[in-house]
């Protein structure tokens, strides 16, 4: 298990009960886990009862590395995230195969259809996301218990994670429908171990809702030079099946059709609400909670991860007039379950309260692959040369200025998008380096330099910097996901931390998107090369 960041058994001045606190939390995937290992201090002092109920067999596991463990990238074991039985050591039940079927609010118990009631006197619902399911011809219509043909997956759950694996070892013909970074990140995966992969999307490039022109057309073209075949602006309408059922071909729109042994559907996720629906909870595009992560006109339920939409009652509120429902990103709903496991300890063990929780905006979106290096984040759409319609100098909002650089025949290309020097959007395609720092500077509001030109240097052969992040500083964050510092991974290393698996459990780097793990492989390389020489 990871190292919590708060002692394993703090002894409160004054216990706020004298029978523990029944907190039951439904689900258990990564965001959960984070709950409740955060939880941990309070149920090991004896003021919480946890209760964990989760529909899979396994115990919670990094969903985002679905499809690495699906080409053989990954283990089961290193997408671990929790283990049950170190969590009994602390009191903390988990019942695994448990189906949650309804919250009876007035008598505060969920039913499960395994074991019965499960009185409560807090619950978190963690219940994440479901794929969302395309209507087509040949896939069933209900988006709650939908039965895909053989030869379809969504890439969600490990059984889905073994269809892709027999396909990949037998050289199959895989078509992925969606354009999105999950559907080209599996494919591009795929078609490195040795399948031919087709992706098929709307629009005319992918990622088309977050890049622009410009970027979604290096971007394809570096696609393409992978190896991977687009099938661009193509609507899906159904399925063909061989006579035992499996799937043969996606039908297009057009009357044509894409051969394949395998569909992967990488159409997005839905917030999984039913239950809290059953409740009488109120629900947007997931269950609606304040900035406390209670659910809305009730003082004993709270949602957190990609189920969560912070949307409070105030109409005057401004960030959630800007929040546009579940970010559907693993960073996020740990922040979300950090801070809501914090409040409870300050409330059971006495400690500090934690700052206010505020809405995140859009985060970064990472495309990671071994021939693809792409970040962008914010507003990109808008070109260099058009024209302001009014004179900022008049008052409102000053215009976007936009920086663009573009090597399309070598994969590269940059494009900032700033306010009065302070980013509102940028792309970085094949330009790792300027990637990390254009990061750093969206994330952090900084102003970029004036010489915007710098930030290209960073990937040139003038450059002194050795790998991407080499030259960071102790303090600067190498995982992103976790929220771990270079220097908190250099001293997991330093006390004998000696593969990315034994880091990720000392400290959680890695543990997320997974894509600051070759930097930490490359600080557990650097350091034992140095103690042989």
């Amino acid at each position: 298990m990871p190292a919590n960041p708060t002692p394993a058994t703090p002894t409160p001045a004054t216990p706020a009960h004298s029978v523990p606190e029944r907190i039951v939390v439904v689900g258990f995937g990564p965001v959960a886990a984070r709950f409740v290992d955060e939880l941990q201090p309070a149920a090991a002092a004896g003021v919480a009862e946890v209760t964990v109920i989760g529909e899979e067999g396994q115990p919670a596991y990094n969903r985002v590395l679905v499809a690495d463990l699906g080409v053989g990238r990954t283990t089961l074991a290193s997408m671990q995230l929790a283990d049950p039985d170190e969590l009994a050591l602390d009191g903390i039940r988990v019942l695994l195969g448990t189906h949650a079927t309804r919250i009876d609010r007035s008598r505060r118990i969920v039913h499960t259809a395994e074991r019965g009631p499960l009185p409560y006197d807090r619950l978190i619902l963690a219940t994440g996301a479901r794929a969302a399911i395309p209507n087509l011809t040949g896939l069933n219509p209900d988006p709650l218990h939908p039965v895909l043909p053989r030869g379809v997956t969504a890439l969600r759950d490990l059984a889905d994670a073994e269809r892709l694996s027999a396909a990949v070892r037998g050289r199959k013909r895989i078509v992925v429908l969606g354009g999105g970074v999950l559907g080209l990140e599996a494919a591009l995966a795929a078609s490195e171990e040795g399948a031919t992969v087709t992706v098929v999307h709307h629009g005319g490039r992918p990622l088309g809702r977050q890049i622009d022109a410009g970027g979604g057309a290096t971007l394809s073209a570096v696609l393409r030079g992978g190896g991977l075949r687009l099938a661009p602006n193509a609507r899906a309408t159904g399925i063909e099946a061989d006579d035992d059922g499996s799937f043969r071909a996606l039908l297009l729109e057009d009357g044509s059709a894409v051969d394949g042994d395998l569909l992967v559907l990488a159409c997005g996720a839905r917030a999984r609400r039913e239950l809290a629906e059953g409740a009488g909870l109120a629900t947007g595009n997931g269950i609606l909670v304040d900035h406390r992560l209670a659910a809305l006109h009730t003082e004993h339920v709270f949602a957190i991860g990609d189920c969560a939409e912070v949307r409070c009652p105030d109409a005057a509120c401004e960030e959630c007039a800007r929040a546009d429902g579940p970010s559907g990103l693993i960073a996020p709903g740990w922040r979300q379950a950090d801070w809501l496991a914090a409040s409870f300890r300050s409330r059971l063990l006495g400690e500090s309260t934690p700052l206010p929780l505020t809405v995140e905006r859009p985060g970064v979106i990472l495309l990671k692959a071994r021939a693809v290096n792409l970040a962008l984040a914010g507003n990109v759409q808008r070109e260099p040369w058009e024209s302001v319609a009014w004179d900022a100098g008049d008052g409102g909002r000053a215009p976007i200025d936009v920086s663009l650089w573009a090597d399309p025949a070598r994969g590269r290309y940059v494009k900032m998008c700033t306010r009065e020097g302070v980013l509102e959007g940028f792309v970085a395609l094949g330009m790792p380096r300027a990637a990390a720092e254009l990061t750093l500077l969206f994330e952090s509001g900084a102003e970029l330099p004036a010489d915007r030109s710098v930030l290209l240097r960073l990937d040139g052969p003038e450059s002194s910097l050795g790998a991407p992040g080499s030259s960071a500083g102790p303090e600067s964050t190498l995982c992103r996901c976790a929220g771990v510092s270079r220097g908190t991974v250099e001293e997991a290393i330093l006390g004998g931390c000696a593969t990315v698996e034994q880091v990720s459990k000392s400290t959680r780097a890695g543990t997320g998107c997974g894509g600051c793990r070759d930097s930490v492989r490359r600080l557990v390389e650097q350091h034992f090369a140095g103690v042989g020489a």
